[in-house]
């Protein structure tokens, strides 16, 4: 019990700290808005259109997801190739078993036209 001691102090402020800036910022924030205030900046030109209005693609956010799913693949091949002297034939055959399934996501992807820019 006593060595889940530190995991159950970081889940307690990372639950208390986020709730805890959020109250101090609703105290110390100014309380009297205007129209000015509240207006979005944009360089001293007013905005054409509401951004509220105007619908993205789903491929904007296709491509954000794939660029994420990518990054993350990154940071798994740092650990592995910092490791893997000593991971051996067993390290190698799990990388390659995980880059098989993300390049063969990254096909189906591709062929599915999600990565056409036009």
């Amino acid at each position: 019990m006593e060595s889940y001691l530190p995991i159950l102090y970081f889940a307690a402020v990372g639950a208390v700290f986020p709730i805890a800036i959020l109250v101090v910022m609703a105290l110390v924030r100014p309380k009297r808005p205007n129209p000015a205030k509240l207006a979005p900046y944009e360089c001293g030109v007013a905005a054409p259109t509401d951004a509220w209005d105007h619908r993205f693609s789903v491929r904007y956010y296709l491509i954000a997801v794939l660029f994420v799913v990518f990054d993350v693949e990154t940071v798994f091949l740092f650990p592995w190739a910092v490791v893997y002297d000593k991971l051996l034939l067993f390290g190698f055959v799990e990388m390659a078993v995980f880059l098989y399934i993300l390049v063969l996501g990254y096909v189906y992807v591709w062929k599915r036209g999600a990565l056409s820019w036009a």
